[in-house]
């Protein structure tokens, strides 16, 4: 995560901050390599990557938030070029370009653009994607992980700095110990195997034909499946984000409801812990992040409704 500002534009450990100055400079050396024209780039989001749409061409460019990201980028380009071979709806690294490049410290990954004005699809969508992709079986030649949401969870408590109190950063430590026993004892029921690890309504776009594309593979790995229904079980459940008919029909086509199964509050914590650890992690230098991690460690606390919290 982005760390606090110092006069030079380095953080205190002498890395370069990531901002939208910093990354656009490694957009225009990267796009510049391969004979790509930057000019006019739009930034679209700037969280674990920034998100670039080039102007002239429909190319996307992902910049990693993490500098030690090579293999996991390279992982998630090989994954999207798997999932090509399959004909499966998801998003496509540019061809002809050797990829994952390293630019000034940050690795960078080109894609095909697949819309040209922002429009997500529907959780029905998402759910007939999720049952497709479950069904596929990946070869061993990608070398997916094991999935560990606990080594995410301390790796994030690991990385939370001056805008969390001491006291919210023991709290949360001392939270994830238990979750961490209570994981440990999960029956899970769903078939382990692939998973996209980030599965939400915010990775799944209405691309320009029509049809529901799912986007961000840089979280494939090996798990039990009941991990990519959790967040949208929590959205509708716990944050009020999709309505009970939305959540209805995603159930109906995926074919399991999550929240029906006995470790779903354990794991619903655990993904909540990770979303709170994440907004902590940006609250040193992002006012709005500081004021959502906040409200959400006191409703974490005191057991309050989680009905106001915003999305990020």
């Amino acid at each position: 995560m982005v760390s606090g500002a110092a006069g030079d534009g380095q953080t205190g450990s002498g890395a370069v901050e990531f901002t939208a100055e910093t990354t656009l400079a490694v957009l225009r050396e990267a796009c510049a390599s391969i004979g790509l024209d930057s000019t006019g780039a739009r930034l679209l989001r700037l969280g674990s990557n920034a998100v670039y749409a080039l102007a002239d061409r429909p190319v996307i460019v992902r910049i990693a938030a993490d500098p030690d990201a090579l293999a996991e980028m390279d992982r998630a380009v090989r994954v999207a070029r798997w999932l090509g071979a399959e004909d499966f709806p998801a998003n496509r690294v540019l061809a002809g370009v050797s990829q994952p490049a390293v630019v000034d410290g940050r690795v960078v990954t080109f894609w095909e653009s697949v819309q040209d004005a922002e429009e997500y699809a529907t959780v029905t969508e998402l759910a007939d994607l999720l049952k497709r992709l479950h069904w596929l079986e990946e070869p061993e030649s990608l070398g997916l992980p094991y999935f560990d949401p606990m080594a995410k969870v301390r790796a994030s408590l690991n990385g939370l700095g001056d805008g969390v109190h001491p006291e919210d950063a023991a709290f949360l430590a001392e939270l994830a110990d238990q979750l961490e026993k209570d994981y440990g004892r999960l029956d899970f029921v769903l078939p382990f195997g692939l998973i996209h690890g980030d599965a939400n309504i915010g990775n799944v776009l209405r691309a320009r034909s029509g049809q529901a594309v799912l986007i961000d593979l840089d979280g494939f790995a090996l798990a039990p499946r009941e991990w990519d229904l959790i967040l949208t079980a929590i959205y509708y459940d716990r944050y009020g984000w999709h309505t009970r008919e939305q959540y209805e029909s995603f159930v109906h086509h995926y074919g399991f409801d999550v929240m029906n199964w006995p470790g779903y509050p354990v794991l619903a914590d655990l993904r909540e812990l990770m979303m709170t650890l994440w907004m902590g992690g940006k609250a040193a230098v992002e006012p709005r992040a500081a004021e959502e991690f906040a409200r959400r460690v006191k409703a974490i606390r005191t057991g309050a409704t989680r009905r106001d919290w915003r999305p990020f």
